[in-house]
């Protein structure tokens, strides 16, 4: 099952609302020959380099430089010498902003989602920024990829609308060391079904 692929224009906007209209979308990474996707149900804007919990509060960096380049890019990074996370890149090409994907409703490929993620029930394998990562197979070979074509084999398809009952906004997770107002700001936007 393939669906059209989000254009340039989708990501070419302003990153808070990216962040909202990316619930719905559906994820999709081709592993081995076979379609990993799900629907994404959590997502969180960071906004330039004003917003201190953003990546781009030190400026641009070899690590930070595909946030400013065009938008509907994957920026991936490693944090906690562990973990991989996907962001996707917004706005325009100079402007360092990107929209964390935090959780997605795996949808196809169940059956090597649950070998990626072994003993875990299935409605924990993809509810949180590196079990995603984990479950789809995502790492640096993805940082980078084009997301609005299949030739990086990471890409994000049109979805359904999800309605504003259905979501719940708040702060942004995992930022406690991260000064007012920025701690604070209701940029994390998640799916309640």
């Amino acid at each position: 099952m393939s669906g059209h692929i989000l254009p340039p224009s989708f990501y070419d906007r302003e990153v808070v609302t990216v962040a909202r209209e990316l619930l719905g979308m559906r994820l999709v990474h081709k592993l081995d020959g076979a379609r990993l996707s799900g629907i994404i149900t959590e997502a969180e804007a960071y906004r330039g380099e004003e917003d201190l919990a953003c990546h781009a509060r030190h400026g641009r960096t070899s690590r930070t430089a595909i946030m400013y380049g065009p938008p509907g890019h994957a920026y991936i990074y490693f944090t906690y010498g562990m973990h991989w996370m996907l962001n996707c890149v917004t706005g325009p090409e100079g402007f360092p902003a990107a929209v964390l994907v935090r959780a997605i409703q795996p949808v196809e490929g169940l059956e090597m989602i649950a070998k990626r993620r072994p003993g875990v029930e299935s409605d924990q394998w993809c509810n949180g920024p590196a079990k995603l990562c984990q479950a789809l197979g995502l790492d640096k070979k993805q940082n980078g990829a084009d997301l609005c074509n299949e030739t990086g084999g990471l890409w994000i398809e049109q979805g359904t609308a999800i309605s504003d009952s259905q979501v719940i906004t708040g702060p942004r997770v995992g930022i406690s060391n991260v000064p007012e107002p920025w701690r604070s700001i209701p940029w994390r936007f998640r799916v309640v079904w």
